[in-house]
C-alpha cells in the first residue's frame, strides 16, 4: 500500500527578510491565531546538548508560556543529552535526566552518548525518566523486539501527529563495541544496519496505518562526518511518508535543508547545533476538515539568550524551578571550580576561524592531551581521538573543570605493546574519512605522520564499521610516519598508550589493537586526572605560549590535499601543509563550533534520492541547488501562513525559517 502525496514548500531563510516581515514582536505574545482553521501543534526540539545545561531553564519557560496560553506542545530531544560535561560524568547521568524531566520532556532519542555509561546504566536511568525513548532500530537480537518504543503518536482533537525515533548504527563505535557483544564478542543488540531503510519504512507505515497525519522524523544520525548510507539524508532520501526530520549527531546548525525522498517529494531537514547553540520552534498547523489533510510547518530556531523569562509568571515559575533544579548540581560540584592555575593562551579545539578542527587536523590542544598522557603513562606513543577531546581551555584561570571537560568521560587508560604495524593501520583508520570529519581522527604525541588526502582510503570496515583490514590494491594515505624522530619500523614494537575505549574495546573502530599484551592499566589514572597531573605536576600549573602557542600545533600531522604537495623526502615542508601555519595564532571563538558546512544564513539545498539497495550504502547524491530568489518568489505566489509566534522573546533568533507544506491524500493503491 503506497501512499502518494503532492507536496508545495515555500522556505524564506534570509534572517533578514523574517525581520522585515515581522518588524515588531511583543516579549509575550498571544498564540492565538483567530485566521487559523483546525489544530496547531508546537514542537519544541533539542539536540547534542551534550550536558550544557544553561539553556534548560529558558526553554521551561518557553514551553510553559505556551502551555499558559493553550497551545498542544511536545518536547523532543534528538540525542546526546547526557553525556559531554562533569555534571553528566560525575552523576552517571543521572543529573541530566531529573533537570529534562523538570523541563517536561515528551521524547527523546538515544544518541550513541547516552550508552558512554555502559548500556545497563542507561537502561537505568530511562526507567527514572518521565520521557519516553523512541527508537525504531534498536533492537535486542535475543528477543527480535526493539529495546524502545519505535514511534509514538499523539492525538490532537482528531489530528494526529506521530514521532519516530531513529539511532545511528555509529553507536557500535562511537560508543562502545562490547557493550552491545557478549563475552565471545558476539553481538547481542542490533541497530538494524542490514535492514536499516526497511526497518524504518515499515515503522512510517505502521504510524500511517495508526493514523498518523504527519509524520516527524526524529533521528540522531547527522550528515557531515557521519558514516556514508546511514546520514539523515540517506534515510530521507530512501524513505518515503517523513514529512518532516529533526536531526543530531553531527552537531550541524540548520535552519532548514530541503531533501527529496525516495519519491522524489520535499522534504525539510532542521537541526539546532550542539551545547544549546539554539533550541527549535516547530509550528504544525492542521486542517480541521476530515476530508482534508492540508498540513502547515513553520519553524525556527531560537538561542536561551532570547527568551524573556520573567514577563510572565508562569514562564518565571518554569524557568526558576529548572534552575534550582541545576543550582543544586552545581553546588553539589562546587568543587570542580577550584582553579589549578593559569594558561597563557587558549587550548583549542577549533581552526583559526572558529571552525572545529579536533577531528580532522591537528591543534595545539591535541597535543596538550596527547603529551599529558604519554608523560603520565611513560610510553613511546599516545593515541587520542579526537572525537573525546570536547571543549577548548580558555586563557587565564584553568579550574579543574577546565580539564575535566576537556575529557569528560572519566575513561579508564592503559598502556599496551603494538606493533608498527598496527599503529599504521590505526592511523588509515583515524584518516579514512578527511576531508571529512572523524571522531576517530588520532591526535598524537611521540609520532609525527603525514595523510595524503588525495588517494582513496584503502581501509576495510565491516557492517559494524569496524576496522578488518587494509585493501592492498589501494595506496596507503598515511606516509612519512616518525617514532620520536625515528622512521617507524612495522615489525618493531612499542609502548601505546590511550584510553582503554579505544587500544582494548574497539572504541571508534579500531579493532587492531584488542589482542595486544597490556603492559599498564590497574594503577592508571582516568583520562582527565592525567590532564590534571600533567597540568600541575609536569607544567607546574602553566601553560606557556611557548611551548602550546600555536593553535594549529607543533606540526605532527601534515596533511596533504594533492599529490603536488607531497615532499619528495623524509622531510617535513610548509609547501605540504593543507594550511598555513603561522607562528602564532589566536582564535577568533572559544565556543565549540559547528562543522564547516554550516551557516546560519545557508540557502535551502535540495538533493535528489539515490537509488541504492536497502543495504548500508554508499548513497549517489546528486548535486544540490540552490536559489533564494526563486524560493522567495514562489512564497509569494503561494501565500505564507502565519509565522511561528515567538514567545516570551525580546527578539527574533539570528536564524529563522518559514516551511509551508501542504499535503493532498489521494487515494491508497
Amino acid at each position: 500500500m503506497n501512499r502518494i502525496k503532492q507536496r508545495l514548500l515555500t522556505f524564506m531563510i534570509s534572517a533578514a527578510l523574517v525581520i522585515g516581515i515581522f518588524p515588531a514582536i511583543p516579549a509575550i505574545a498571544d498564540t492565538d491565531d483567530s485566521t487559523s482553521s483546525g489544530e496547531s501543534v508546537y514542537v519544541l526540539y533539542t539536540n547534542d546538548i551534550h550536558c550544557e545545561v544553561s539553556g534548560y531553564p529558558a526553554l521551561a519557560a518557553y514551553r510553559a508560556q505556551l502551555l499558559e496560553n493553550g497551545e498542544n506542545v511536545v518536547t523532543v530531544d534528538a540525542g546526546d543529552a547526557i553525556q559531554g560535561e562533569a555534571i553528566g560524568a560525575q552523576t552517571k547521568g543521572s543529573a541530566i535526566i531529573d533537570i529534562m524531566n523538570t523541563v517536561g520532556y515528551d521524547y527523546a532519542i538515544p544518541g550513541n552518548h547516552e550508552f558512554d555509561y555502559s548500556l545497563s546504566t542507561f537502561l537505568d536511568l530511562t526507567k527514572n525518566a518521565d520521557f519516553t525513548y523512541l527508537s525504531a532500530n534498536f533492537v535486542d537480537l535475543q528477543t527480535g523486539s526493539t529495546v524502545f518504543t519505535p514511534y509514538a503518536v499523539k492525538d490532537f482533537d482528531g489530528k494526529k501527529a506521530a514521532f519516530i525515533g531513529i539511532c545511528t548504527p555509529e553507536t557500535y563505535t562511537k560508543s562502545t563495541p562490547v557493550y552491545f557483544q557478549d563475552e565471545n564478542g558476539n553481538y547481542l543488540y542490533s541497530f538494524s544496519e542490514n535492514t536499516f531503510y526497511e526497518t524504518i519504512q515499515n515503522t512510517i507505515d505502521q504510524a500511517r496505518e495508526d493514523g498518523a497525519d504527519i509524520v516527524i522524523a526524529v533521528g540522531h544520525l547527522g550528515i557531515n562526518g557521519t558514516a556514508s548510507g546511514w546520514k539523515s539524508t540517506d534515510v530521507i532520501a530512501n524513505t518515503t511518508g517523513i514529512d518532516v526530520f529533526i536531526d543530531g549527531h553531527s552537531h550541524e546548525t540548520i535552519a532548514n535543508n530541503i531533501y527529496q525522498n525516495k519519491d522524489g517529494e520535499d522534504v525539510p531537514l532542521t537541526s539546532t547545533g550542539t551545547k544549546f547553540d539554539n533550541f527549535g520552534i516547530m509550528k504544525i498547523q492542521m486542517d480541521a476538515s476530515d476530508a482534508s489533510n492540508d498540513i502547515s510547518i513553520t519553524a525556527q530556531l531560537l538561542h536561551p539568550s532570547e527568551v524573556t523569562y520573567d514577563s510572565s509568571e508562569t514562564a518565571s515559575e518554569a524557568y526558576h524551578s529548572v534552575q534550582n533544579k541545576i543550582d543544586h548540581y552545581n553546588q553539589e560540584l562546587s568543587y570542580l571550580y577550584e582553579v589549578l592555575g593559569t594558561a597563557e593562551i587558549e587550548l583549542t579545539i577549533n581552526n583559526a576561524e572558529g571552525v572545529r578542527r579536533i577531528r580532522s587536523g591537528e591543534t595545539n590542544l591535541g597535543d596538550f592531551v596527547a603529551d599529558a598522557y604519554r608523560s603520565i603513562c611513560q610510553a613511546d606513543i599516545a593515541l587520542v581521538n579526537g572525537g573525546g577531546i570536547r571543549a577548548s581551555v580558555s586563557a587565564g584561570d584553568v579550574t579543574r573543570k577546565s580539564l575535566m571537560d576537556v575529557n569528560p568521560w572519566s575513561n579508564a587508560m592503559c598502556v599496551i605493546e603494538a606493533s608498527g604495524q598496527q599503529i599504521l593501520d590505526a592511523l588509515e583508520h583515524g584518516a579514512r574519512n578527511l576531508p571529512e570529519e572523524n571522531g576517530g581522527f588520532l591526535q598524537v604525541s611521540g609520532l609525527t605522520y603525514d595523510i595524503d588526502t588525495w588517494k582513496e582510503s584503502p581501509v576495510i570496515m565491516d557492517e559494524q564499521g569496524t576496522f578488518q583490514s587494509i585493501d592492498p590494491a589501494k595506496e596507503r594515505r598515511i606516509t612519512n610516519v616518525k617514532v620520536n624522530g625515528q622512521a617507524l619500523e612495522p615489525d618493531k614494537m612499542y609502548t601505546v598508550c590511550g584510553s582503554v575505549y579505544t587500544l582494548q574495546n574497539s572504541g571508534d573502530g579500531f579493532t587492531m589493537f584488542k589482542n595486544d599484551k597490556v603492559v599498564a592499566q590497574d594503577n592508571l589514572p582516568t583520562d582527565a586526572t592525567m590532564l590534571i597531573s600533567y597540568f600541575t605536576d609536569v607544567l607546574n600549573g602553566r601553560i606557556t605560549a611557548g611551548q602550546y602557542g600555536n593553535i594549529a600545533g607543533e606540526g605532527r600531522i601534515i596533511i596533504h590535499t594533492d599529490a603536488s604537495q607531497h615532499p619528495e623526502d623524509d622531510k617535513k615542508e610548509d609547501s605540504g601543509k593543507e594550511t598555513e601555519v603561522p607562528e602564532t595564532q589566536e582564535p577568533e571563538s572559544e565556543t565549540t563550533p559547528e562543522t564547516e558546512s554550516e551557516s546560519e544564513t545557508k540557502e535551502t539545498e535540495k538533493v535528489t534520492p539515490s537509488d541504492q539497495n536497502n543495504k548500508k550504502p554508499t548513497p549517489t547524491t546528486s548535486k544540490k541547488t540552490a536559489s533564494s530568489a526563486k524560493t522567495a518568489k514562489k512564497a509569494v505566489k503561494t501565500g505564507d501562513s502565519t509565522p511561528v509566534e515567538p514567545l516570551a522573546v525580546t527578539a527574533l533568533a539570528s536564524v529563522a525559517v518559514i516551511i509551508i507544506i501542504t499535503a493532498k491524500k489521494k487515494k491508497r493503491l
